[in-house]
């Protein structure tokens, strides 16, 4: 029997039974053996290397480009590090944030037009640059307050312009 792609269509009772994997011999799997790696500044310092070598450099400027999110670039590698034994799920957890950044400063230097940052592609390059723009026009704007209530006081009588 063939599904619609032309790949068989396997047994359904082909599948592992209920607490099987309680009864197989620990130490089947690189995550069931102590991590190679288990400070997170190491897990980080370990991570920036491998992704700044020119091969897989290369490759996440490519996903960017494709549109493919930093978040998502992000998670793969995290996951991947923690199949490969190379960290625990808690200093993937921990290095998460630290791993987008340096995955966005590959694309940003690479001049990738329309970054990704999130899988749910609320957030692009413009709307973040956007972002910036408000908080230094508030920044400024809050200044300049601060300045007139230097100058006059904070329990000074408002002019009649400030009134209306």
């Amino acid at each position: 029997m063939e599904d619609e792609f032309g790949e068989g269509i396997g047994n359904p009772f082909d599948t592992p039974v209920p607490g099987q994997s309680l009864t197989d011999k620990p130490g089947n799997y690189p995550w069931e053996h102590p991590p190679a790696i288990a400070q997170p500044d190491d897990a980080a310092d370990y991570i920036w290397d491998k992704i700044t070598e020119p091969e897989r450099a290369e490759e996440i400027i490519a996903m960017l480009d494709a549109g493919v999110p930093v978040e998502a670039i992000g998670r793969s590698i995290l996951f991947g590090g923690f199949m490969k034994g190379t960290f625990t799920p808690d200093v993937a957890f921990l290095i998460a944030e630290p791993v987008m950044k340096m995955v966005a400063t590959i694309g940003y230097i690479a001049e990738i037009k329309d970054i990704k940052i999130s899988m749910n592609d609320v957030t692009n390059k413009n709307e973040l640059r956007s972002a910036v723009q408000i908080k230094v026009a508030a920044k400024d704007a809050g200044e300049n307050v601060k300045e007139e209530i230097q100058q006059k006081g904070l329990m000074a009588k408002p002019n009649e312009e400030e009134m209306e």
